[in-house]
């Protein structure tokens, strides 16, 4: 073929490789955005962006032994280890469908030999290399790329998120494995002095100046706080297993030795509604699968279109193996294929319809996504305010509990009150005791809570 009819082919090649999309430009949805937080006074404002790395949020805290079990949630627990999968898989289908944009080329070889009785037999050798190419002329191919593309980025997303909630569950575990340490040693230092009571109780029964039921009551006293103790014992192992599995270890090979609780609540700064639509990475993927069934619609519109192909090949053929490279001998063919569905009983229609309808839900579901992010911050700003209220409420409270009790074993030595009134005022100090444990327990709670709500940590500027 001469140059000059070669470079008259380029634009056409030019518009086969161009093709036209026929599917409609994706616009990322509205979404309500409040000016800020209504639960956000007295907070001071992050800079958090979805590009810049969270860090390691958790050590925040303060606490060594947690900071070493958040680093092994990465390589060894099982959820995100399949996220990690998923996300490969979705590149690996990317890449799977952007080579279909390219033509293929195949080389294939045979070899036969047939005849009849009286003619003999003959030798027939094929060496052929062809190639096949459907010119995205619609956009089908491009679109099922970029669909294939976004659903990646939305893998992205789910392997964040994945990663940030068993992050997020191992601190809230571990938390509560170390505040139901703190309540064991608060019962066990009450059952200590339970027992000294019981001590005295059955010494003033023995001297005549208590009556049996004082003992009685001391030691049905004693035994509930010793079953307490126990139950206790066993929601720790639980926790403790929970750790474990979270880690991708058997309960059995993990054991978390009991250390003083670090009851510890970091000052969290809070960014700004728009913010928060950059960096949730539930967020991220609901956006993702938006674009994504937006390329639907085009993938189904170009079912109207017909469908071309190109296809060519060239090879040699021969009686003997030498022939096949031989000029004389060479073959080549060139084909051009177009195909168009003229009457599907509105099968097409359907399948646009679906996609639109598809893509209208991707939409509602992802405004739905950032309503519920944002109720997730507001509901967990309301509690840390309110808990952070409670507290000082719950350590006055265990303060005053335990003068009365105070009080009323002094009387009850000196012989001015019943033994029921020093069981009632221990069991109410014990009670103002937990109280307070729990309520240092439920801020750490609430601040895991509220980072995650954030997206995991911040970076401020």
């Amino acid at each position: 073929m001469r140059a000059i009819p070669l470079l008259r082919l380029l634009p056409l090649a030019a518009l086969l490789l161009g093709g036209c999309a026929v599917g409609p430009a994706y616009v990322k949805p509205t979404t309500p955005e409040p000016a800020a937080f209504k639960e956000a006074q007295g907070w001071s404002p992050a800079a958090p962006a979805d590009a810049l790395d969270r860090g390691p949020w958790w050590t925040l805290f303060n606490d060594a032994v947690l900071n070493e079990l958040a680093g092994q949630i990465e390589v060894s627990n099982q959820n995100v280890a399949a996220a990690v999968a998923a996300y490969a898989q979705s590149r690996a289908l990317v890449q799977q469908q952007r080579a279909a944009l390219f033509p293929s080329v195949s080389l294939s070889t045979s070899g036969e030999r047939s005849g009849t009785r009286n003619a003999g037999a003959d030798n027939n050798y094929r060496l052929n290399i062809g190639t096949s190419w459907e010119p995205d002329l619609w956009g089908r191919l491009r679109a099922s790329a970029s669909a294939g593309s976004a659903n990646a980025h939305a893998s992205a997303a789910d392997l964040a998120s994945a990663r940030l909630s068993a992050q997020g569950e191992l601190a809230a575990n571990y938390f509560v494995l170390r505040q139901t340490d703190a309540q064991a040693a608060l019962l066990a230092a009450t059952i200590e002095g339970y027992q000294r009571l019981l001590q005295i109780t059955q010494n003033r029964f023995d001297a005549g100046i208590a009556a049996k039921s004082d003992v009685l009551q001391a030691s049905t006293q004693l035994a509930n706080a010793r079953i307490d103790a126990l139950s206790l014992v066993r929601q720790r192992a639980q926790f403790e297993h929970a750790i474990a599995i979270l880690l991708g270890k058997a309960p059995a090979d993990f054991t978390l030795a009991a250390a003083p609780w670090l009851a510890f609540v970091p000052e969290i700064p809070v960014g700004v509604p728009s913010a928060l639509l950059q960096r949730r990475p539930d967020i991220a993927a609901a956006e993702r699968r938006v674009a994504s069934a937006n390329e639907q619609i085009g993938i189904a519109r170009s079912a109207y279109y017909p469908n071309i192909g190109l296809t060519g090949s060239v090879g040699n053929a021969g009686s003997r193996v030498s022939d096949l490279f031989s000029a004389s001998s060479a073959l080549w063919s060139f084909g051009l294929s177009a195909a168009q569905s003229l009457f599907n009983a509105g099968a097409t229609r359907a399948s646009v319809a679906g996609a639109e309808a598809g893509q209208q839900a991707a939409v509602a579901r992802y405004r739905q996504t950032v309503l519920d992010a944002f109720g997730d911050v507001e509901n967990q700003l309301s509690a840390t305010r309110v808990l952070a209220q409670q507290m000082v409420l719950r350590r006055q409270a265990s303060e005053s509990a335990d003068q009365v009790e105070a009080q009323m074993l002094n009387r009850y030595k000196a012989g001015q009150v019943g033994y029921s009134e020093v069981v009632q005022a221990q069991a109410s100090a014990l009670s103002a005791r937990r109280a307070l444990v729990q309520a240092q327990g439920d801020r750490q709670s609430t601040a895991i809570s509220l980072i995650q709500s954030l997206g995991g940590g911040w970076q401020a500027q």
